[in-house]
């Protein structure tokens, strides 16, 4: 079964007012399923569908939570009672195959009650009752008004929004107000049954109650008897006093492993900062090296960016020197082209034989 949420209600996991409101709720509504045929829609962990048997000639219990049905399965086990995984919007049975439908706190969880409550008249006979519960959104707002909007609940009601809406879909609707009110009573050691009871005050106040719970019919009477639960543990001051060191010794438990968890994040922390610093001295030895060798790059590049300029000056002096031995090489060659035709000409060569010039070799 899942941890408890304060939104399933699983017996022995409670504080004894939550479950008193719950128990009084199916006690209220087995007077009514006394020998007819139930459907206890949104039955949770199979409690409340348990004690409706008890009275009923027969029950279905549906829940769409697995692990709420697998729990009631497992520990209710009645011959008229049979749990069965299902959803609120579609009940798996029949037109008219009820007699009494409960619905205990489910309508506030969905976002569609309107097809809800179609459902239940589709299921439901003409004459039968159909019981269902919400919180007084008034009330429940300002007991939540420290830890805020209840995160499970979809829509929650004022009174006459609650009995408009059931009005829209059952003729008849009669809006009982729930209160959970102390009690002292005075009775003799083992006493059961009926006993005789006072109950003070003047009206009750739909603005301030703490539950509705409505009884709608389409043709059927939706009148019932008013009625007072009073829970079978008749000392509640002692049943809430060990509730409350049983919250306690939670609380304490709790705040150990606080404590605890604390200590781990404190150690943690040390760790953490340790090796940041380890980090940051790596960090800042990498920095080091990166900016030594970047000066050492810088140099390099000057280096090589002399040794470029170098190589321009000297291609610059090979280029002009090629081109003063060009130029050389031309004037020689024009000196020859003349000495040449000189030597051709017939006074030189006439000079020649005659021994006057001096004998040149030709092409030098």
């Amino acid at each position: 079964m899942a941890e408890f949420t304060g939104e399933r209600v699983i017996p022995g996991e409670v504080d004894p007012d939550l479950w008193n409101e719950h128990a009084a709720r199916y006690a209220f509504a087995a007077r009514v399923a006394r020998g007819r045929k139930v459907l206890d829609a949104g039955c949770g962990s199979g409690y409340g569908a348990a004690e409706l048997a008890r009275e009923a000639r027969e029950v279905l219990a549906i829940d769409i939570a697995e692990e709420a049905i697998d729990y009631a399965r497992g520990h209710y086990h009645q011959d008229n009672l049979c749990f069965a995984r299902a959803s609120c919007l579609e009940i798996p049975a029949p037109e008219a195959a009820f007699e009494l439908v409960v619905a205990f706190e489910i309508i506030e969880h969905l976002s569609d009650w309107r097809a809800f409550l179609r459902e239940v008249r589709r299921v439901l006979l003409p004459e039968g009752r159909f019981l269902v519960s919400t919180p007084n959104k008034l009330y429940y707002a300002e007991a939540r008004a420290e830890l805020g909007p209840n995160p499970f609940h979809v829509h929650e009601f004022e009174y006459a929004e609650f009995r408009d809406e059931l009005l829209a879909v059952f003729p008849k609707v009669a809006v009982q107000l729930e209160n959970h009110a102390g009690a002292i009573v005075f009775a003799p050691e083992g006493a059961k049954g009926a006993m005789e009871s006072r109950v003070e005050g003047g009206a009750c106040d739909s603005s301030t109650a703490h539950f509705y719970l409505a009884v709608c019919s389409v043709t059927g009477d939706v009148t019932v008897v008013p009625f007072t639960y009073v829970p079978r543990a008749g000392n509640m001051l002692r049943e809430r006093e060990r509730h409350i060191q049983t919250l306690e010794a939670e609380v304490r438990q709790r705040i150990a492993r606080v404590v605890e968890l604390q200590e781990e994040l404190t150690s943690e922390q040390t760790k953490a900062r340790t090796r940041i610093g380890e980090l940051e001295a790596e960090l800042r030895e990498s920095v080091a090296g990166a900016t030594r060798l970047a000066g050492e790059l810088d140099a390099k590049v000057a280096e090589l960016g002399s040794c470029v300029e170098h190589l321009h000056e000297a291609e610059k002096t090979v280029v002009e020197r090629t081109l003063w031995a060009q130029r050389n090489q031309a004037e020689a060659d024009n000196l020859r082209g003349q000495l040449q035709a000189l030597w051709s000409t017939r006074w030189v060569r006439l000079g020649g034989k005659l021994g006057a010039l001096p004998k040149l070799e030709s092409g030098k």
